[in-house]
């Protein structure tokens, strides 16, 4: 019985650094050939073929890096003779290309985004094992239809719910409200739980000009005037608790809603979704009725992401708040 293929796309990060002694830093520097050198038996599980899109650090991936990575895969899940698709990645921006790619592709074989949190100086160098388990995921059947899946440390979690929760940990990718869809043992995947809801943005472009402005005790509306300024098609704001702001922000808000601004609120808490609870000036419902678009359960850099999406196919103010707010919210 021959080997099921699988596509790896190396777009760099530590998985790809070893320090430069020059500088005492770590610098890209491995191979995708070296990288894979390091996973050992790997054939005899799967025939691997190795794209190289790029050798860039996680703060270097931009939007239209990750549209372009969306395109690539496009065309490999087209191929009879893929079974599966990996990206290897930077862990800074992981999960925002996790869950644009988790939005705006809609293919049945499993994508698996991975990466490293120690480069390849470093003992305990960790990116060929997350590679290792990255592949068992991809040739897994099980894996099939599951959106876009993120493999570290022997976990398997889905792109919407993930995050970077650590610094350094090697366990630093957690789904921290329902925790990992699965793990890899044994060279196995073994999956406990599903998605129950899967969003789609069937899109070629993105719009980038959105911004993300995180909310503190008492902020004022200088942000957000200076993104409408620089002619803001959207904002994403991380409200306190439920969806809450100082109300010296509330000012800012209504100004970039009548110049036609989108504005997505969620928390800055990491876990839980934002309502329209508080009435008073600046509570979630002062802003709901200024027109705001609740952003659920969402983190501030992916909804920014889907707000980018949303933002390339449409302007329409009621289309992307059903895009946002359809499935968890009545109005």
């Amino acid at each position: 019985m021959s080997n099921k293929k699988v596509a790896i796309i190396f777009t760099g990060g530590t998985i790809s650094m070893k320090i430069d002694p020059r500088i005492s830093a770590a610098i890209p520097a491995l191979s995708s050939e070296e990288i894979m050198s390091m996973v050992t038996n790997i054939d005899r599980f799967a025939d691997i073929e190795i794209i190289n899109f790029d050798r860039i650090p996680g703060p270097h991936m931009s939007p239209k890096k990750m549209m372009e990575l969306s395109k690539i895969i496009k065309g490999l899940a087209n191929r009879k003779d893929i079974d599966g698709i990996i990206v290897t990645h930077g862990t800074d921006t992981l999960e925002e290309t996790a869950f644009l790619l988790d939005l705006n592709l809609f293919c049945e074989k499993p994508v698996v985004v991975t990466g490293a949190m120690r480069n390849g100086s470093e003992l305990g160098y960790d990116g060929p094992s997350n590679l290792a388990a990255a592949i068992c995921t991809a040739i897994s059947p099980q894996a099939k239809n599951k959106g876009v899946l993120v493999v570290m440390n022997n976990e398997v979690n889905a792109a919407s719910e993930v995050t970077k929760t650590h610094t350094l940990s090697l366990d630093t990718f957690k789904s921290l409200e329902f925790g990992p869809l699965g793990i890899v043992d044994n060279d196995e995947v073994i999956f406990y739980r599903d998605i129950v809801k899967h969003h789609h943005i069937q899109t070629d472009t993105i719009e980038e000009n959105v911004f993300l402005i995180k909310t503190a005790s008492g902020m004022d509306s200088t942000l957000i005037d200076f993104c409408i300024e620089k002619g803001a098609k959207g904002l994403v704001i991380e409200a306190m608790g439920r969806g809450n702001i100082p109300p010296t922000m509330v000012s800012g808000i209504k100004n970039a809603i009548d110049n036609g601004v989108i504005v997505v609120i969620v928390s800055r808490c990491p876990m839980g979704r934002v309502l329209d609870s508080y009435g008073y000036e600046g509570g979630g419902k002062t802003l709901r009725n200024l027109g705001v678009i609740l952003g659920g359960s969402l983190n501030g850099q992916k909804a920014r992401i889907k707000l980018m999406l949303a933002l390339s196919i449409t302007n329409d103010k009621d289309k992307i708040q059903e895009i946002f707010e359809k499935d968890f919210y009545t109005k």
